[in-house]
């Protein structure tokens, strides 16, 4: 009797423990197939890379372009590759236009702002974000002159720093972006306790790690916001609002009294936030970068110092109107930016309703990645990916063409706020000579 006793209470925990894991990793919906996760961790331990984007493309040539990989307990869908991504964030735009909910967020933005909330706050905040942005100039051509001005100040920082390398360089365009973004808008690797703080919330919250210090990071920024806030309250004229915080602040007086307004401060600081660093880290990053590749590769560097010559000469400023007329540096812009692929993986979705996807059925929030590395370097889109070819974005012709597959940022049908300022940041800057110099101001520098 002591013995049976003995073995029933490791084969009830043994059950117990079964149990949880098919509660846990028991496919939902008929989900596509993956790699077998471990209890609890999921996926997790597959995933410690510093190029993760790499990790999903690898386990993509063995599960398919569609495969679930579990975050801890949770299923998530990965996309790779043209076809599928464009299948699910494009055609199906509106059924995979979720946010996906990470506690991460919570400790963060708590679902405030733009950029992870959802449902009704996303779409009314995100109308607001664009019909204010395009009052004060976003995509007309009265925010050009605002670019050729910060253009200017960021030739004046080159002199500055020439020759001092490439830490000045970056400092240098890092501060030009930031001061950019500032008047425009005025008028590290997958860490394991990263994604398990995502999973399992409540086990690391009594735990030191990363994510208090994300924490912390976050509120100082918040604070930062607050104070400027505070200023533009101070300053503030209904009848005539200079940036998208007078905007934002002046609706708030007006929906004072509706208890479901989504414009509150909380909404305020947190979309600032987002709309700014958005842009910032996205074109000083790919600037960088960009100024590199045109260095090793000289003779593309001369083809689009030609054209600048040609279409502009040294004169005047570059204008938007010139874009049309230089084909070449056009493509060369925009094969800079899919060749650095600055965001490999796309935001995490959430499907936002059940649906049945190539073949797959899918329940409501069910999370998905989009590989957006995979698109901008599918040889199915690009004839030769893993080169640096501008003729990736020309014609028969010589004229510059638009590439469906071009999914440098984004690849929802409705782009971030961000991405029309960045590529004329990046177009004015490509353009506009050094004064007293046979360089434009992309090779001038030195990083």
């Amino acid at each position: 009797m002591e013995w049976s006793c003995g073995l029933l209470t490791p084969f009830l925990l043994a059950l117990l423990v079964l149990f949880m894991v098919r509660k846990l990793f028991g496919r939902k919906g008929n989900l596509p197939p993956g790699p077998r996760p471990l209890p609890i961790l999921g996926n997790l331990l597959q995933l410690q890379s510093r190029e993760i984007h790499k990790v999903l493309l690898k386990l993509s040539k063995t599960y398919g372009p569609i495969y679930t990989l579990h975050m801890g307990p949770k299923p998530t869908v990965v996309l790779c590759g043209f076809q599928a991504v464009k299948e699910a964030l494009v055609d199906n735009g509106d059924k995979f236009s979720g946010r996906a909910e990470f506690p991460i967020v919570d400790l963060t933005s708590k679902g405030y702002g733009i950029a992870f909330s959802n449902g009704e706050r996303w779409k009314e905040l995100r109308r607001f974000s664009l019909s204010t942005l395009r009052n004060f100039g976003m995509g007309k051509r009265s925010i050009e002159e605002r670019i050729q001005e910060e253009i200017q100040y960021l030739l004046e920082l080159f002199q500055e720093t020439k020759g001092r390398g490439g830490a000045a360089t970056k400092d240098s365009l890092a501060r030009w972006v930031r001061r950019a973004i500032e008047d425009v808008y005025r008028s590290q690797g997958i860490s394991l306790t990263g994604n398990l703080y995502n999973f399992i919330p409540s086990i690391l919250n009594y735990f030191p790690g990363p994510h208090h210090k994300l924490a912390e990071n976050y509120q100082a920024q918040l604070e930062y916001a607050e104070a400027i806030v505070r200023e533009h309250e101070n300053t503030l004229d209904p009848s005539s609002p200079q940036d998208y915080i007078d905007a934002f602040l002046i609706r708030m007086q007006q929906e004072r009294n509706n208890p479901h307004s989504q414009f509150n401060l909380s909404n305020l600081l947190t979309s600032a936030l987002d709309i700014f660093f958005a842009g910032q880290e996205t074109t000083s990053g790919t600037l960088g970068y960009g100024l590199l590749i045109l260095m090793k590769y000289p003779s593309i560097k001369e083809k689009v110092q030609a054209e600048i010559k040609n279409v502009i000469g040294r004169t005047r400023r570059p204008c938007l109107t010139d874009r049309v007329k230089m084909p070449y540096t056009e493509a060369v812009i925009h094969e800079i930016m899919r060749f650095v692929d600055f965001l490999p993986l796309g935001v995490p979705h959430a499907v936002t309703e059940g649906t049945v996807f190539r073949g797959y059925a899918l329940p409501k929030g069910t999370i998905i990645v989009p590989v957006l590395h995979s698109v901008l370097y599918d040889p199915t889109v690009f004839k030769s990916p893993y080169e640096f070819d501008p003729e990736h974005f020309l014609d028969q012709n010589g004229l510059f063409k638009k590439c469906e597959g071009f999914m440098a940022f984004s690849a929802e049908v409705w782009k971030w706020t961000s991405t029309n300022n960045m590529e004329k940041e990046r177009s004015h800057l490509e353009r506009e000579p050094v004064p007293g110099k046979d360089w434009h101001a992309w090779s001038y520098i030195y990083i």
